[in-house]
């Protein structure tokens, strides 16, 4: 059969021809041509429609049970009050020309050396290195963006805060970098596409704004929008308990002596122990955990000597009235009070330090007497009690004592405890007993025990007491727990250090600030303690629980915003997140805040059965004093760099306009994912608040991590996300 082909784009007029020769098509056939086309169009849209869309339709709400009052707008002069003992019409104290120190480099930061509290960057040759490492994908779709649906109006989100506060000024050496200890394995990295453009980052925000007018430069987006993520493990010797600025590896047979953190950003993922289960609800989990959520060759080891702990089937079993000491930790606490009656647990002691974290059993009965009790676990415990400890449900975290100060702010605990913890405190001519009384309150108390007493060690530790000014209020041997337990007072006053017959150690000079935490070094120095009303130290707080709603003179001004923000939180915690995220706050006991501002989020769930580790980030205003004065707990840190706490620490974390913060500080933003997900336990939470345009690629990258997004909501440029992390690995 020949077929004529006419020019293109025209039939051939015998095929016209044959067209002219049928019949006209009946109207009952063309609706039915027409329905079918339909058909076919809806099943083709709906085929090739993304799939991410489709989901935050289903996920995404339209209000929230109640309003939610926005939080007070805080005032970027930070000059007006100081967190440290200034009053808001008080002059800070002016530092000597010339002094301008920065802090060692965190991996992942840019360089600012005029930011105060800021980090160096690394080398340009290592920046350049670690910008390398990141290999491009090629599948980079662009996403198709979904319409905003109209919300009403019964949500107000908060814009971002900042408290009117100094920052805390530098210190350390200028080297440029965090301090390393040898060559460090490289991480295996994330294959993701970025796209750069002008004006990547690096430049600071303040030198930038105080340029000579010009166009207003436009930042990047903190995450690509087209960028797809392709995950790795960590490696096999990247074990479970991996601590990235810790180990050297992930079984824990080589540690740093003080946290180094790896010089190219981590971007893999610790994998899972094979045998992982959820923790138990509290207070289920204090008496036992799962122990192949914690199991590791040494801890075995440990457990056979010891009878406060033992492997029973599937479970670490924790006996209530077994403990370090004979007698058991109630025994231990109750005998403590009977030496120091003025101690008064849960009121006029609400915060404490316990250093070498081993059973948690001190902590565990003293939250019997509403006291939180934080677990500093040593990097040198090789048998990672800290993870047991965080498992079990009771605040840790990990850390060092060597040459760097701990990132706690200056005069934060009530008391601080050191049970058969072993540590040379005379050694180097008291240095660590320096740190101790830069942290611990003025009038608090500094209590330490021991099986075996050693002569010269007492001796050592008794002549370092006396140089600090230190009273020796009590000493007890005790029959039933066979330890000796002797407790210390720290003055109140400078009153006792005037009457020294020796100035040794000497007062710190003007310029080494107290309130500097963040790799900073150990000076041989003493802070005197502060005098007047104004300052924050002066006066004992009020009892537990007045003191989270008790706002001191020595705020000035931010009495105000302190309580604003208490109610704001209140009211958000109160009428959305305990009933309209989707979460069993049952499971849930181990909470950071990972941008705490004035405490208000972890005020908002004091009553409740968990605690809150508050974060506050380096490059942020410093008011941690503040959260401690309340009787909360904390610490300082850098997010672009890991945290310092074992993998799965965590139930929920609650992120409110971290990433906006971040936007020109880290290197690579996508680390902090990763960190949250190294942080957070299978079947955790995390409530993340930020601006759309970090919140829509977001929602991509947690996706791509396999984790769930139970509900989003938005207006105008703000959103929240509540989502909850699988136990998917690569």
């Amino acid at each position: 059969m020949t077929v004529a082909r006419g020019p293109p784009g025209r039939p051939s007029s015998a095929l016209l021809g044959c067209w002219r020769r049928r019949p006209p098509l009946g109207f009952g056939a063309k609706v039915g041509i027409a329905i079918g086309l339909g058909f076919s169009f809806a099943i083709i849209w709906t085929s090739v429609s993304p799939t991410s869309s489709s989901q935050q339709i289903s996920t995404e709400r339209s209000s929230f049970a109640a309003e939610v009052a926005a939080p007070p707008t805080a005032s970027h002069n930070r000059t007006s009050t100081s967190a440290d003992g200034g009053h808001a019409h008080r002059k800070p104290r002016p530092v000597p020309h010339g002094h301008k120190k920065r802090h060692p480099a965190p991996s992942g930061s840019h360089a600012n050396p005029h930011r105060a509290n800021a980090t160096a960057s690394l080398d340009a040759a290592a920046a350049k290195a670690d910008h390398s490492e990141s290999a491009p994908i090629t599948d980079t779709e662009p996403k198709e963006k979904e319409p905003e649906q109209e919300q009403e109006p019964d949500m107000e989100m908060e814009p971002e805060q900042e408290a009117e506060l100094p920052m805390p000024e530098e210190s350390g050496d200028n080297s440029g970098k965090a301090p390393a200890e040898g060559e460090e394995e490289k991480s295996p990295q994330l294959e993701l596409e970025e796209e750069h453009g002008e004006g990547d980052g690096d430049e600071d925000f303040e030198v930038a704004k105080n340029k000579a007018p010009s166009k207003k430069r436009k930042l990047p987006p903190l995450f690509s929008s087209s960028a797809h993520y392709h995950w790795k493990h960590c490696g096999a010797k990247s074990g479970y308990h991996y601590i990235p600025c810790v180990d050297f590896n992930g079984d824990g047979s080589q540690r740093h002596h003080e946290r180094s953190c790896p010089r190219s950003p981590v971007t893999c993922l610790v994998s899972l122990p094979k045998d992982y289960k959820q923790p138990a609800p509290w207070p289920e989990r204090k008496d036992k955990v799962w122990y192949g959520n914690v199991a590791h060759p040494r801890l075995s080891n440990y457990v056979k000597g010891h009878n406060w702990l033992n492997h029973s089937g599937d479970y670490l079993m924790f006996p209530p009235d077994e403990w370090e000491f004979k007698g058991g930790a109630r025994h231990y606490v109750e005998s403590i009070d009977e030496m120091a009656p003025d101690i008064d647990w849960g009121k006029n002691i609400r915060i404490i330090l316990d250093i070498g974290c081993k059973s948690a059993g001190f902590g565990i009965a003293l939250l019997e007497k509403d006291v939180i009790t934080l677990s500093l676990g040593l990097t040198n415990d090789q048998t990672d009690l800290a993870q047991v400890a965080l498992e079990r449900g009771i605040p840790a975290t990990v850390g060092s004592l060597g040459s760097r100060r701990l990132p706690f702010p200056s005069g934060a605990f009530d008391a601080i405890h050191c049970g058969e913890c072993n540590i040379p405190w005379h050694s180097n001519g008291g240095k660590l007993l320096l740190e101790i009384n830069r942290i611990l309150r003025p009038g608090g108390y500094f209590i330490i025990s021991s099986k075996d007493a050693d002569l010269e060690s007492e001796e050592g530790i008794s002549a370092s007491m006396t140089a600090l000014c230190w009273n020796a209020i009590s000493y007890n041997s005790d029959d039933v727990s066979e330890v000796g337990v002797k407790i210390f007072q720290r003055p109140a006053t400078n009153e006792e250090y005037d009457l020294r017959a020796k100035k040794d150690p000497p007062f710190c000079k003007e310029e080494q600030n107290k309130a500097n935490a963040w790799y900073t070094h150990i000076k041989h120095c003493l802070h005197k303690a502060p005098v007047g009303i104004e300052e924050r130290g002066s006066d004992w707080p009020e009892e537990w629980p007045k003191r989270l709603e008790s706002y001191p003179e020595w705020l000035g001004d931010l009495q105000t915003r302190v309580a604003t923000d208490h109610n704001h939180w209140k009211a958000v915690v109160e009428k959305s997140y305990l009933d309209g995220l989707g979460i069993d706050w049952s499971n849930i006991r181990n909470v950071m805040d990972m941008r705490a501002v004035y405490g208000g989020f972890a005020a908002a769930l004091a009553s409740k059965k968990v605690w809150v580790m508050n974060v506050v980030p380096v490059h942020a205003a410093d008011t941690l004093p503040i959260i401690y004065e309340r009787g909360l707990i904390g610490v300082y840190h850098d997010w672009c760099e890991p945290f310092s706490t074992y993998p799965r620490s965590y139930d929920l974390l609650h992120a409110d306009h971290l990433f906006s913060r971040l936007k020109i500080r880290c290197r690579q933003p996508v680390t902090i994912v990763v960190e949250m997900d190294r942080i957070l336990r299978p079947g955790g939470w995390a409530i993340i608040r930020d601006k759309l345009e970090i919140l829509d690629p977001l929602e991509t990258i947690l996706k791509s991590l396999h984790w769930e997004i139970v509900m989003t909501f938005r207006k105008d440029k703000e959103g929240i996300m509540s989502v909850k992390k699988t136990t998917w690995r690569p």
